[in-house]
């Protein structure tokens, strides 16, 4: 089955999921992933990378709210700051909603495409939404942007962000 058979239909709308809302199973969300302007135009070229390991264990880090992935890398000059706007297909969706979750890092081995962190659950500090995909092939970069900040308030018109590495 095309994982993207959605996006290549003529009634196509690009799905924005408020960042409380749990995605659905198969859709493809608007999603955004904070990195450098050296490691955004890598992605561009060969496509994301799984992280080794992070909060939800290994797979791609992102998220619905485009303020998650503005300050991302944190050790970084604002200048050299970039967020990717994406396309995700979530596929199957598991909800970890508290630190210690029995399939914190282990929801991949249990049949899931990808977890999902709600907001102000306690698990993220800055209480945003965030994602893992464990499969970079479900992520298409869609455009490369800078990130918010005092001198360029480039927020999308729904105000959706993400996390990044």
């Amino acid at each position: 089955m095309n994982m993207w058979a959605e996006e290549d239909s003529p009634f196509f709308v690009e799905a924005c999921l408020q960042s409380y809302a749990e995605p659905v199973e198969g859709k493809l969300y608007t999603m955004y992933h904070g990195t450098t302007k050296e490691a955004a135009e890598n992605i561009k070229r060969c496509g994301f990378s799984q992280s080794a390991d992070g909060m939800l264990g290994r797979g791609v880090y992102v998220s619905r709210d485009f303020n998650k992935a503005s300050p991302y890398p944190l050790k970084c000059l604002e200048r050299e700051k970039r967020v990717l706007k994406l396309r995700v297909n979530v596929g199957k969706v598991k909800k970890i909603d508290e630190q210690g979750h029995p399939m914190q890092k282990t929801w991949h081995d249990h049949g899931y495409d990808s977890a999902f962190v709600p907001p102000n659950c306690g698990m993220v500090p800055s209480g945003l939404e965030e994602d893992c995909i464990w499969d970079p092939n479900r992520i298409k970069v869609m455009e490369v942007m800078k990130p918010k900040n005092e001198s360029s308030p480039q927020t999308p018109k729904f105000g959706y962000g993400a996390y990044g590495h």
